[in-house]
Parts: structure tokens; sequence; C-alpha cells
């Protein structure tokens, strides 16, 4: 991603699926904004990194609120964005029948769900049963169909139902009627402008608040009570490490901590993070995706050494530093 974009630098962003076994390979897991595009729903809540054009950076808590209007102005929750329906990595959805809070590392199910997919998914929706409505980019109804697999319009996209939410779509989507999607973004309960300038980069948890240690493991679903020992293994054990701070004029701190290599690097834990940003000048902090996920690229070259036996791990998203385009 770096050669492609020229970027200065860039470290890898958040956390995403995997396997197949819990969704799209890459698929974010959790909130993802590109160029002011929701490409991913958020998980309830999480600490995000929330970007703006004006070289302006915060660390909040994201939610997102999606719903769809159908006929007769009769509207229902979208579930999520650009994903298999029924599989939410990180949990944290509505009606999920595992749990509807945050649980790390965890695939939640919800047989009955609405999922939207553009073309930043790919050309065509999942195959398999349920109700696949494809509109314009205007939202106008041009295709029902009785199975899902549709063809992604470019600018346009598919609506996805299964379970009770496709017997919705059949009832609520007429050809030639428009279909509305509303998405909202919020941090920190603020709503954020659907505009080019915002990208968010899922993370969590959140590590400084104010400048002082502040780790929200349990409510974020990394400190696990129907799993106490996953806190252990993979916050106060010592792990590679992906972490984004800010210090009080705004500067954007990015670090990278390689592990899982005695004599070299043995990685961080939460509370080990927290007070390297702190000393860094960091007010506030969240960690993003680590283990063999951690890679940091300076002028096209890798500068850590990522911790997976392979090598370099293909990842959902990063974080680029672009050369200036102001003379």
């Amino acid at each position: 991603m770096a050669k492609t974009t020229h970027a200065v630098a860039g470290v890898n962003g958040g956390y995403f699926v995997m396997g197949p076994q819990d969704g799209t390979e890459g698929d974010l897991a959790g909130v993802s904004v590109i160029n002011g595009d929701l490409i991913s729903e958020a998980v309830k809540g999480r600490t995000s990194l929330v970007l703006n054009r004006q070289k302006q950076a915060s660390i909040a808590s994201v939610k997102t609120k999606l719903t769809i209007k159908g006929n007769h102005d009769t509207r229902a929750t979208l579930d999520g964005l650009n994903r298999v329906p029924g599989l939410i990595r990180g949990c944290g959805g509505i009606g999920d029948t595992e749990t509807v809070l945050p649980r790390h590392d965890f695939t939640c199910t919800d047989p009955d769900e609405l999922i939207q997919y553009t073309s930043a998914f790919g050309n065509r929706t999942p195959e398999g049963p349920g109700t696949d409505v494809v509109l314009d980019r205007n939202g106008r109804v041009l295709d029902v169909r009785f199975s899902r697999g549709a063809s992604i319009p470019f600018g346009g996209s598919v609506i996805a139902g299964t379970g009770d939410s496709a017997d919705w779509l059949k009832e609520h989507a007429v050809a030639g009627k428009k279909l509305s999607v509303k998405k909202t973004v919020t941090a920190d309960n603020k709503t954020l402008p659907s505009s080019a300038k915002y990208g968010v980069i899922n993370g969590g948890p959140r590590l400084l608040k104010h400048g002082k240690v502040y780790i929200n493991a349990t409510k974020e679903g990394f400190h696990q009570p129907v799993d106490p020992e996953f806190y252990y293994r993979f916050g106060e054990r010592r792990n590679p490490r992906t972490i984004a701070g800010i210090k009080p004029n705004g500067t954007l701190l990015l670090v990278t901590v390689d592990g899982k290599n005695p004599g070299y690097s043995i990685g961080m834990t939460f509370e080990e993070e927290a007070r390297l940003m702190k000393a860094l000048g960091a007010m506030e902090a969240v960690n993003l995706d680590g283990g063999g996920s951690t890679t940091m690229n300076v002028n096209g070259e890798l500068v850590n050494d990522p911790s997976d036996a392979a090598g370099e791990r293909p990842i959902g998203d990063g974080l680029l530093l672009l050369p200036s385009t102001n003379q």
C-alpha cells in the first residue's frame, strides 16, 4: 500500500477478518471511514482514531447508526456494510445471538440481517439464501433477486437480506421506487460530517485519556467475563503492538513495538504501551491491531521485524502519510 501511494511512511491499521469462517477476509472488524465514505460499521463505541485533512486527529468512542427506509416510509435497521450476513467479527451489533456487547476476536452470529454492499466490497455480493436488491446511485431499485449473489453496480449498491430481513426486503423493495439508506457516524457523541475530509481507523482499547493511563478493556470487549484468560493472553502478556497517540500540540505519534523475539524484543502489555506513549508526550492514545499485523514502512522500506513466521502479513487497512501537495 505504501509503495502504491508513494507514502512517506505508514503503519498497519485496525482489526480485520483473517479467515472465511469469520466472514470476508480483509473486512474491517470495526469502523472504517475512507475519504468520508463509511466502509464498515463500528463495534459499538469502541475507541478509534479519527483524522481529517486539516491535519487534526482525535481519539474517540465511535458509533454508527444505519437505517433503511422502504415502501410506505417503513423503516428498518441496516445491520452492517460490506460483510457476510450473519457473521459479526468483534460483535456489538443489534440482535447478535451471543451478545450485543463488544467481544474481541470473537465472531457473533445473527440469522436476520440487512447488509449493504458497495463497490468497496468488490464486484458481487456473497452467494446464499435470502434476497438481494440492486440499487442505482440514487437508491432506485433496479432489480429484486430471490437469492444472494448479485453484481454490484459501479456507483450503486446492493442490499442483501437474510431470514426475516429477507422477507422485509421482498415486501418493501419495489422496482423503480427508492430505498433510502441513512448512515450516521458519531465520535464521542458528536456527529461527524459526511465529508471527504474525514477518515476513521478502528482500534481499541484506549490507553491514555487527558494524559492519564486509561484502559477501558471491559467496556471495549477485551476483558471478557465468559473467557477471563483472554485478557491475560491479549492485554497482560507482552505482544507486538501498533499504537497511535496525540500530543498536546496536535502532533500525531505512530509507534510500533516488535515482539515475540526474545533477545531482540518481546513486545509490550497494554499498561506498558500506555506508559510508553505518556513518556513520548502523548495526551491521548489508542491501541491499534498488533501481533503479526504490526508493521512500519518508511520511504518504501519495511523498518520493523513482523512476528509472523512467514514475514509481513496481508492486512485489512493501513494509515499512510502522503507527501504534501501544497507548494
